[in-house]
């Protein structure tokens, strides 16, 4: 079956400058990820009662939250069912928050490791098919991910194959005239461009879809 949308339409944030708690109730206890960026908590909005993800981003210096920002437009521009989407934004001093639509079925990593997960031939064929389609669309509206892994695809829920991607931070748009080089990622994923420091497109996210299949 197709994955389910986020459970509100498409929107275009902007940070606001206002303390997130006027708004979400950010549940802090209960942490639904983390990275190299900060913590990942479940919230939930006051005014409607939405369950939502907040993604606290340490952003200090001004480079930093140009970068945040970044996250934010590449967000705006997505809309498809595989690609998780933007609710809301706030920005203070030391960091900024992304407030996102929450999915409770944990890292497609999580299923490769459990060993009492039963990952049949079909399951990969549509967590596969999901992750394509998901990419496909971010290579239609010229942006390249650049960071996939299984820890940055989502499970919509604990029995289906419907995934959402995560983690546009090191998302770029490809502009095909211009020569993009990248020096960042996760080392098993990269296609070896990146690690050559030579040109990025459209094949080096589908290296690492590659990787992504080989573990599954």
């Amino acid at each position: 079956s197709p994955t389910p949308p986020a459970p509100f339409d498409h929107r275009i944030v902007s940070a606001k400058r206002v303390g997130i708690s006027s708004y979400y109730n950010v549940s802090e206890n209960e942490i639904l990820g983390g990275g190299r960026f900060g913590q990942v908590y479940k919230c939930e909005e006051k005014a409607t009662g939405l369950k939502l993800a907040a993604k606290i981003i340490k952003a200090r210096g001004p480079k930093q939250k140009d970068e945040v920002k970044n996250e934010i437009n590449v967000m705006n521009q997505l809309n498809h069912v595989n690609l998780i989407q933007l609710y809301d934004a706030f920005e203070s001093k030391n960091d900024i928050v992304l407030v996102m639509e929450y999915v409770e079925g944990g890292e497609l990593f999580d299923r490769i490791i459990d060993e009492n997960y039963n990952l049949t031939e079909m399951d990969t064929i549509l967590f596969m098919k999901h992750i394509c389609e998901g990419i496909q669309y971010m290579h239609q509206m010229y942006i390249l991910h650049l960071d996939l892994k299984p820890e940055n695809i989502l499970c919509v829920n604990r029995a289906a194959n419907q995934i959402k991607i995560i983690d546009f931070g090191l998302a770029r748009r490809y502009k095909p005239r211009e020569k993009l080089r990248v020096n960042f990622g996760t080392p098993e994923f990269l296609a070896p461009e990146v690690v050559n420091y030579e040109c990025v497109s459209f094949p080096t996210d589908m290296w690492s879809v590659g990787v992504i299949a080989y573990m599954l």
